[in-house]
């Protein structure tokens, strides 16, 4: 039953991670921008996904914000909306300050069915429609058609970086292991030993006196 248990903990770990560099980590996606605009946008229990307001700005649970959005569809005919939103220093860090700059770069890149013009838009995040969750655009690149192929060498840097902090970890703490855990157990484990064999011979010593003394009678 606790193997399950533990085993049960650590997929739910293992699935958080997962969730949490999937969404912050970037993804490029190859669309054809059909529209951009601002919209006043009311923020409440889904804030978490949207870029922190300046500090003061608001003390209510619930705000409106006016945010700029970007409309894209793929190549295959589903669309895809992008907000457009500054992260500043805050997490994740993308240090980004130019959506005004991003917002004119995504209108001068729009284009029709006729005339496609097809562009990589780099962001983190999800498009949760029921939630009202929309992925960060952070870049817009004009690229040579919907085929092109994108190597994710950011993405690639920062999980191999990541693995090789894990395997570090993981190193030290087995050497930690070895040096004062497996020792201190040991130890434990022959003073338990010592004292259940100094029970057994005091138990032994008791059996014998109590024999003699029925002996004697």
């Amino acid at each position: 039953m606790w193997t399950w248990i533990k085993r049960g903990i650590g997929l739910a770990l293992l699935l958080l991670v997962v969730a949490f560099l999937h969404y912050t980590l970037p993804q490029r996606d190859i669309v054809r921008i059909t529209g951009t605009y601002n919209r006043l946008t009311e923020i409440g229990a889904n804030g978490m996904f949207y870029a922190s307001p300046d500090s003061g700005t608001t003390t209510a649970t619930t705000e409106k914000r006016d945010i700029r959005f970007i409309e894209a569809v793929f190549p295959d005919g589903d669309v895809m909306v992008y907000r457009n939103e500054d992260t500043g220093w805050i997490w994740p860090p993308y240090f980004k300050y130019d959506s005004s700059n991003l917002q004119a770069e995504a209108t001068n890149l729009e284009s029709g069915k006729d005339n496609p013009q097809w562009v990589a838009v780099t962001h983190y995040g999800w498009r949760l429609s029921i939630l009202s969750i929309y992925p960060n655009a952070v870049k817009v690149r004009a690229v040579a058609g919907p085929d092109v192929r994108l190597v994710p060498w950011v993405n690639i840097v920062v999980l191999v970086l990541l693995a090789a902090g894990l395997g570090m970890l993981w190193r030290m703490w087995q050497q930690f292991k070895e040096r004062m855990i497996e020792p201190a157990m040991d130890d434990l484990n022959n003073r338990l030993d010592a004292v259940d064999a100094r029970a057994d011979q005091a138990k032994a010593r008791a059996r014998g006196l109590w024999s003699r003394l029925f002996s004697r009678r």
